[in-house]
């Protein structure tokens, strides 16, 4: 493309690789945010860029563009310095800012009416996140009556800590104008319920297991517990390849003789980065026999950076690294490896498929597809998964990972240090059932399971392109689904 326009590549969030198997090829069409505020942008441009991310992606793309006021107002302020913080229990960091909240409910508005021009009659409409809570109220609003579905990706509080959001009322009831609500655990779908309970009156609610139906103002909404994953033939498939298998080979002998301890996150303070280099520390402090044996490579995926707190974040992950590689660092061993950077996908799957210990240790977070990924691509399944406790993954990752408190410094390092001593037979035993439980529990389960809860329909009802006629229409909020338009001058600068 030329100077000063735009571009499109794929975004890496858990969303874009949980939902993008499922859409491609189904005539599916995505509706979200680019990223990008709409103030000078020529439509030609950015048209162009939607047609070339369509044809690499497999299925449709529509932009909701917002403005820089918006921007402000609903993603970084609202979701980003409200839900994110008070969904994952972290109520220090809210800023409650009265202007966020009208902000929210504009721009959820402004997507409804985008979904109400686009829909067809045979679609299936099903919203996305966090920042999307409202759009089945705004869609009812504009008189779509639409059988509607709503996933929530992170936690759902509890409610002693829901009961601090200012429009809890507000939030409650507009989740309960969808016919389904889905969290990742039953864990989130409890507090959920809870919360309904307690704050608003006249909900009836009905059913045992998974999904539960609740009966408020003369409509029955859905809700139940649907465990997102991955793509488990894609990652072990690529993992396969000669050019993933050439990559781990390199950097098996660049870190010869140490087992590989890896973490992968995005930069954000739910992830427990800081609380896992700590405990990183007390490990060689505490277990010197591991001295020039192991080696933690941290891959930071830059995030946010332009929020004043997360510059902070990393420099507090930066400070740690250093005084961790000060004190221990011998000629020929240097124990952590760090970087702030972005992999490619088949760099990342190389890491994965090299690693002797995947060291996953969210402060809490709705599943972590991280996990996932890591056993899918573990061919050799001779590692093991130290995990958080806190993570929606753990429910099903009992039998397999190795749990810890990710404020535990002790435990944590006590994990590590099993980890590497424990003998070949268990971590091979504990590997194959960590990946028969993603294989058996894929995207493609987890799709198949909504939209039979939904509508009594499974993933087949939608097609391929050649055949289809009802399709599905994802609504996306964050710069998570198409978000990676970029203007080339600025990627240069």
């Amino acid at each position: 493309a030329r100077e000063g326009g735009w571009t499109a590549s794929p975004g890496s969030g858990g969303l874009v690789t949980a939902i993008a198997p499922v859409l491609q090829n189904r005539g599916g069409l995505w509706i979200g945010w680019p990223g990008t505020v709409d103030e000078g942008l020529a439509e030609e441009d950015l048209a162009a860029a939607m047609d070339q991310a369509a044809e690499q992606s497999g299925f449709d793309l529509t932009p909701v563009m917002l403005t820089e006021e918006e921007k402000n107002g609903f993603y970084y302020g609202f979701s980003n310095e409200v839900l994110w913080p008070l969904f994952h229990d972290l109520v220090k960091r809210c800023n409650f800012l009265p202007e966020y909240w009208p902000a929210y409910r504009r721009v959820n508005k402004k997507f409804a009416r985008k979904i109400k021009e686009k829909r067809q009659s045979n679609d299936y409409v099903w919203v996305h996140d966090y920042h999307l809570m409202g759009v089945g109220e705004a869609l009812r609003q504009l008189g779509v009556e639409d059988r509607i579905g709503f996933f929530l990706h992170i936690p759902f509080p509890s409610p002693d800590i829901f009961a601090r959001l200012p429009w809890r009322f507000e939030i409650l009831r507009a989740l309960l104008h969808y016919d389904m609500v889905g969290f990742q655990t039953m864990r989130d779908r409890r507090n959920f319920t809870h919360c309904v309970r307690t704050f608003v009156p006249g909900v009836a609610i009905h059913g045992r297991g998974a999904v539960v139906t609740f009966r408020f103002r003369e409509r029955d909404v859905r809700v139940g517990a649907f465990p997102i994953s991955i793509d488990f033939n894609e990652f072990a498939e690529a993992a396969a390849t000669k050019e993933v298998s050439d990559l781990a080979w390199e950097i098996h002998e660049q870190l010869s003789e140490k087992q590989i301890i890896l973490g992968v996150d995005r930069l954000d303070y739910t992830k427990g980065i800081p609380e896992r280099l700590r405990a990183y520390r007390y490990l060689l402090e505490n277990y010197p026999d591991l001295h020039e044996k192991v080696v933690f490579v941290q891959v930071v995926v830059p995030s946010r950076a332009d929020i004043p707190e997360y510059r902070d974040l990393k420099a507090e992950i930066e400070g740690l690294v250093s005084e961790i590689n000060g004190m221990f660092t011998r000629c020929a061993w240097v124990p952590v490896h760090y970087q702030y950077r972005s992999l490619s996908r088949e760099e990342l799957i190389a890491y994965y498929r090299t690693s002797e210990m995947a060291l996953i240790t969210p402060l809490k977070d709705g599943m972590n597809l991280i996990a996932k990924e890591f056993c899918a691509s573990s061919l050799e399944p001779c590692c093991v998964l130290i995990l958080s406790e806190f993570a929606g993954a753990a429910a099903q990752f009992q039998r397999g990972a190795l749990l810890v408190n990710p404020h535990d410094q002790e435990g944590i390092a006590k994990a590590i240090h099993k980890a590497f001593h424990m003998p070949h037979k268990e971590r091979v035993g504990r590997m194959k059932r960590l990946r028969a439980a993603v294989k058996r529990h894929d995207i493609y389960e987890w799709v198949n399971s909504f939209l039979q809860a939904s509508f009594a329909r499974k993933l087949e009802s939608f097609p391929a392109v050649e055949d289809y006629t009802p399709r599905m229409s994802f609504s996306t909020g964050g710069a998570g689904g198409f978000s990676a338009f970029e203007e080339e001058w600025a990627e240069s600068a």
